[in-house]
């Protein structure tokens, strides 16, 4: 099944998310591709994470849907204009592509891209407006397109945001937009998802959750400090600075979270940095 049947079929969905590479050497990350074949029902490709410089979303999916994978396109608005963002929706779809996530995309901030000029032409609600707008056979500008795109498209939500009020708002004008799913960012504090769906029971959606297993409490503390919007309680910073064997330990919580979770949510989103060795014990244990 594809990740749209699955989606639609009420199964829980799982996906993974694989990093191209900062460079053309794709060697070993289409090796982790193929490690990933009848494990996930579609897997996601980040679009110049954190603002930094990789390998095109749109391009590798291109070589995942050759090797049967079912590829889901990270788009950003940080990077292109709108006149760009339709082209790509464009060429995505002649290239067998059929899933999106839209994003606004992370502001550029590292001091060796300060030359980089964020684009943000249209925000990532107005990008899934564009998709649902040119498949009914129309671009920006109203005018006819030649054959029409078709995709499941979907976007992201911080449920451990604070204040939340403004995540619910915008979360309620990407599903009104035309979002068939709402990809979750890093989620460690499970009340707090709990709460989330709470304010969220009238929004209807599938609801996918965001996993990133820790591999060292110096990566914990990154995620806690570092990236805005991941909120890791000082419950589990304590574990993973305490853990014998950190990758265990994070693993251990990861399936600690989800299984806290299945209840609220209609399938896991696993962000693994590459390492998706960690993949087959998470699934056998949920």
């Amino acid at each position: 099944m594809t990740f749209k049947e699955t989606l639609d079929s009420g199964k829980f969905v799982i996906t993974a998310e694989l990093s191209p590479p900062k460079g053309v050497d794709i060697g070993d990350v289409l090796q982790k591709a193929d490690f990933l074949i009848g494990k996930v029902h579609g897997v996601n490709v980040t679009d110049n994470q954190r603002a930094v410089l990789h390998l095109s979303s749109l391009a590798f999916c291109a070589l995942l849907k050759q090797k049967g994978l079912d590829p889901i396109l990270q788009m950003t608005c940080r990077d292109r204009n709108s006149l760009a963002l339709q082209s790509d929706i464009l060429g995505a779809y002649a290239l067998g592509i059929r899933n999106v996530l839209a994003l606004s995309g992370d502001y550029p901030r590292k001091v060796q891209y300060k030359a980089v000029k964020p684009v943000f032409d249209i925000d990532s609600v107005q990008l899934v407006k564009l998709i649902r707008d040119m498949e009914n056979g129309k671009d920006l500008a109203g005018e006819d397109l030649k054959g029409s795109p078709k995709f499941c498209v979907g976007a992201v939500v911080n449920p451990t945001a604070d204040p939340l009020d403004m995540q619910l708002i915008k979360l309620q004008k990407k599903v009104d937009a035309g979002a068939e799913f709402i990809q979750t960012q890093i989620v460690y504090d499970v009340n707090a998802f709990k709460f989330f769906r709470d304010r969220t029971k009238d929004i209807k959606t599938k609801y996918i959750l965001g996993i990133l297993p820790f591999r060292t409490y110096k990566m914990a503390e990154f995620l806690a400090n570092e990236v805005q919007g991941v909120n890791v309680p000082q419950s589990v910073l304590k574990r993973m600075e305490n853990a014998k064997d950190p990758v265990k330990e994070g693993i251990e919580i990861s399936i600690e979270i989800i299984n806290s979770l299945k209840g609220y949510i209609d399938g896991i989103h696993l962000m693994t940095l590459n390492y998706v060795d960690v993949i087959p014990e998470i699934l056998s244990r949920i």
